[in-house]
């Protein structure tokens, strides 16, 4: 999808006149048939079978044998306005006719579909265009593969028929719905058409709605202890140099990866909080959600949580409400009691405290709110695992962030920990325990130019993840800032990338697996 700025010049005259008729005055504009015998003459055979296939939802009272049939039924029955003829031509790409005939284009019919109920479903859209994608020897894969399904008897008089006549068969069979696709999911993913794959859980995934409401199993008996407490903070930010990179406000800590802990025993912290390790042993090691709003990062992404172990689930270019309805969906999910972590990686642009969606908004979801809902008094089933989250903001920068790179640890604001956290006995988790959240920023000029590039930082991130995955992620992050330091040396201002991290680990995390 397009960003506004980037859309074709619309007639918007055009558009808003039809409004105007089909609303205010509420007359329904009949199709001539010299109009609907121009169409049929001017179809192939293909494209007459995808518009028979397209209308399938709309058509369960009339007889439509054929495309006139189809086209006079809905045409008589008030159910085929001049937009809807024009939907129907957009979607089997004869934009010839639509400006032949209905005297449209192309950008005028996309700009009333943005802003209007379809006539063709979401799911029939689908279908057709995973069937222009597949060629013979993918179909001739997919009908064996249905054998199992359908019967070798149904599949045998199938192998000469289309993507569409099998989506018809299976249907028929209650194998395929517009809410049942794990079958055909599962076929494309056999035969190698990943993209197919992808397209159809892109799909699956706008379709569904803001989940279940769970009841919160978590009573919190500590403070409301922000993340931007200093005790709690590993911030890495670009710096001056490698020598001032790590600054330590506390000289009893060593150069080692930083242990925090808020369930410990007794009237004091000790001096060395023994070595810890989250467990990273559940198949697979938890739900990696991938939000890319921008489309240059996700198949790299996806490939290397994929080998970490993840169950990757990709979404790509989503308005702010399906942002928010797939987050708090994701949240919400009692899968998560069965893993040992959770990865959030999302890629947008935004402000400098909020992210945006595709559409055109005043107001971004805030940061904060994303962080919340993965707490512990919201997120039961992550409690006490490791929740990841790795950003890539795209901001308007009127001038440099902080230029100085540091690692601060302040244990001292520790002993402000409520004392029921540090009494012996059952251990209680703080609600905004176990995060770890790395932020980066770049100018949002980079999504402005003829060709965007990948973001740099998260090329970064899939390659230390890819190759070191046995380290500390902590200590792979603090190389990652070296990675995005030396970058930044040899770039202009315009081209830079920001990182900051903070985190409440509370335990060694390697992301391997032990």
């Amino acid at each position: 999808m397009k960003s506004v700025a980037s859309w074709p010049s619309v007639n918007w005259t055009g558009v808003l006149l039809l409004h105007f008729l089909a609303r205010t005055l509420n007359v329904t504009y009949m199709m001539s048939a010299e109009v609907i015998h121009q169409i049929e003459e001017a179809l192939d055979e293909d494209e007459k079978e995808m518009l028979l296939f397209l209308c399938r939802d709309v058509t369960a009272d009339v007889a439509a044998r054929n495309v006139r049939d189809l086209l006079d039924g809905l045409n008589e029955r008030g159910k085929l306005p001049t937009m809807g003829l024009a939907e129907l031509l957009y979607r089997v790409r004869r934009f010839d006719l639509l400006k032949r005939i209905l005297k449209m284009d192309k950008t005028t019919v996309e700009a009333y579909l943005l802003r209007h109920p379809h006539l063709v479903s979401d799911y029939r859209v689908l279908m057709t265009e995973i069937g222009e994608d597949l060629d013979k020897s993918d179909m001739s894969s997919l009908i064996f593969l249905m054998r199992d399904y359908m019967g070798r008897g149904k599949t045998a008089k199938n192998k000469d028929k289309s993507f569409l006549d099998l989506v018809m068969e299976l249907e028929k069979l209650n194998l395929v719905a517009p809410d049942q696709l794990d079958l055909l999911e599962r076929c494309l993913k056999n035969i190698h058409r990943i993209d197919l794959k992808t397209k159809i859980q892109k799909y699956k995934q706008s379709a569904q709605g803001t989940g279940t409401n769970y009841i919160n199993a978590l009573q919190a008996s500590l403070p409301n202890l922000s993340l931007k407490d200093p005790s709690y903070n590993l911030r890495l930010q670009n710096g001056r140099s490698k020598e001032q990179r790590l600054v330590v406000r506390q000289p009893a800590i060593q150069r080692e990866p930083v242990k925090t802990s808020i369930q410990e025993s007794g009237a004091s912290l000790p001096q060395h909080i023994p070595e810890e390790r989250y467990r990273m042993q559940s198949k697979p090691l938890g739900i990696c959600l991938i939000i890319d709003c921008i489309g240059n990062d996700t198949e790299l992404l996806q490939n290397t949580f994929t080998s970490l172990g993840y169950e990757v689930q990709c979404f790509l270019l989503l308005t702010m409400k399906d942002i928010i309805q797939i987050l708090h969906r994701v949240a919400h999910m009692p899968r998560h009691q069965d893993y040992d972590s959770f990865v959030c990686v999302l890629i947008s642009r935004g402000s400098s405290h909020s992210v945006f969606g595709v559409d055109p908004s005043s107001s971004g979801l805030p940061l904060d709110h994303i962080r919340r809902m993965f707490m512990g008094d919201r997120c039961p089933y992550l409690v006490g695992k490791p929740k990841l989250f790795f950003i890539q903001n795209y901001v308007k920068i009127e001038h440099h962030p902080e230029d100085c790179s540091f690692l601060e640890v302040d244990g001292s604001a520790m002993n402000n920990v409520d004392s029921k956290a540090r009494q012996p006995g059952p251990c209680v988790v703080h609600r905004e325990a176990d995060f770890l959240w790395s932020l980066c920023k770049a100018d949002v000029s980079l999504l402005e130019r003829p060709s965007i590039s990948p973001s740099m930082y998260m090329q970064f991130l899939a390659k230390k993840l890819w190759q070191e995955r046995r380290r500390s992620l902590l200590e792979l992050h603090v190389e990652l800032n070296d990675s995005v330091y030396n970058w930044n040396r040899g770039v202009s201002d315009k081209e830079r990338y920001y990182v900051s991290l903070q985190h409440t680990l509370r335990k060694e995390l390697i992301l391997s697996g032990n």
